[in-house]
């Protein structure tokens, strides 16, 4: 532990860094974007063996699998890594787009332009890809960034976050416009959440717990990627192999991320015909499945729902399915028990799909489809930087945009303003 690090110094360094990141050129950004996806790449050997040093610690300590899982580094995710930095390249360059200009009476011409926020400082805990996603996202959006992971992944971060700021200097742009903490001491976090004036937001990705702290500690204005309680609902008349296909994806094809579902509503009319079949697939698949006392009459073994089962994320093969008397019942339960992440309805009516729409209040609401698209590479932003599920000032995942704000610009010709108005 580095009880004695200096991350004022960090910080001042990365401020320093940001004024002329805000001033790059966007051929320039992109260059290092790819020299990044390759430094990873080139570099892959030393990173596999400092993950796999973290991962052996990781279960040694007696980590969860599904933490384990987050925490591990393999080929097609190195590369996936890669990618999303490379598609960042490809994205356009928010920094000085022009979103709207006007004509006033008095002849002056206003508009806004975007502009970088900054300096960025991410908490967050065991993914080692959000040390490469949010590098990336922040380089293109003008931002320097500081990083501290958690001390799970302390050895990758550092082996990743050591190759990108080589590959950042490599063509001619600060090297401490990255910058990776490389102490687990609590105290350098409470220290960093302080430094107003030199650091302009604060991004926590992780648990309920991290959430909080970071919420009641920050004098920095913090947007939280907070938990993923996300649902299905079968609604009554929907198209029945879609739902169980649509469903088994959401909870089945990587069950330890925020945007898996973690309760399934079916509606009274179709329960009987889809549960039974869709259960044993589950169950064939490893789920472990609770439900409503409905539930278990249609689904015998299905073992009972308690009460905070609806408000848990098990980020695990473990499903809460409830039995819904209305289209009304499935929207309340959402609204009672949803975090705001992703909220999925199967159906096929086109009146009660607008209404999900309008009424679900969440940061990604899908019709017909799979909540495991709540992200930011699958919605075309590139690598995210995560999924707000506040409101102020980015909703859902976090691309290049919402890492910019906005600033008014003013065209005159000499005016000036009257006195009497």
């Amino acid at each position: 532990m580095m009880s004695n690090f200096d991350i004022r110094a960090m910080a001042q360094a990365a401020r320093t860094a940001s004024r002329e990141l805000a001033r790059a050129s966007g051929e320039k950004k992109n260059a290092a974007l790819r020299a990044m996806a390759d430094g990873m790449l080139h570099s892959c050997d030393k990173i596999f063996a400092l993950n796999a040093e973290d991962v052996a610690a990781a279960r040694a300590e007696g980590l969860t699998p599904a933490f384990v899982d987050r925490l591990t580094l393999n080929v097609s995710r190195l590369e996936a890594m890669a990618r999303g930095l490379r598609q960042i390249a490809e994205l356009p360059d928010p920094v000085g787009d022009i979103t709207g200009m006007w004509r006033r009476p008095n002849g002056l011409t206003v508009g806004r332009m975007r502009v970088p926020l900054g300096v960025i400082g991410i908490i967050y805990e065991s993914r080692p890809n959000v040390t490469a996603d949010a590098a990336g996202l922040c380089l293109k959006s003008g931002n320097a960034v500081i990083l501290r992971g958690g001390r799970e992944a302390l050895r990758t971060n550092a082996a990743i976050g050591g190759i990108l700021a080589a590959a950042v200097a490599s063509v001619g742009l600060p090297e401490t416009s990255l910058a990776v903490v490389p102490t687990p001491d609590r105290a350098v976090v409470k220290e960093m959440l302080t430094l107003a004036g030199l650091i302009d937001l604060i991004i926590p990705r992780g648990g309920e717990e991290l959430i909080r702290t970071v919420r009641e500690t920050s004098q920095i204005p913090v947007i939280a990627h907070d938990k993923g309680l996300c649902h299905t609902y079968v609604d009554a008349g929907a198209d029945i192999a879609m739902a169980e296909e649509i469903a088994f994806n959401a909870k089945v094809e990587r069950p330890s991320v925020c945007n898996a579902m973690e309760t399934l509503l079916v509606h009274v009319e179709v329960a009987p015909a889809f549960l039974p079949r869709f259960v044993a697939r589950l169950v064939q698949a490893g789920v472990k499945v609770r439900g409503c006392p409905r539930a278990q009459r249609l689904v015998p073994g299905v073992e009972p729902a308690a009460e905070e089962d609806w408000d848990t994320e098990y980020l695990d093969l473990l499903l809460s399915i409830r039995v819904v008397e209305s289209f009304e019942e499935a929207l309340a339960h959402i609204a009672r028990h949803g975090s705001g992440l992703a909220e999925a309805i199967v159906t096929s009516d086109h009146g009660r799909a607008m209404r999900f729409l309008r009424e679900v209040d969440a940061g990604a609401v899908f019709v017909n489809a799979s909540t495991r698209f709540t992200d930011g590479y699958e919605f075309g932003m590139g690598a995210e930087m995560g999924i707000s599920t506040q409101k102020l000032h980015a909703r859902g995942p976090m691309g290049l945009n919402e890492l910019t704000c906005q600033k008014f610009i003013v065209f005159g010709e000499g005016q000036v303003r009257d006195s009497r108005r």
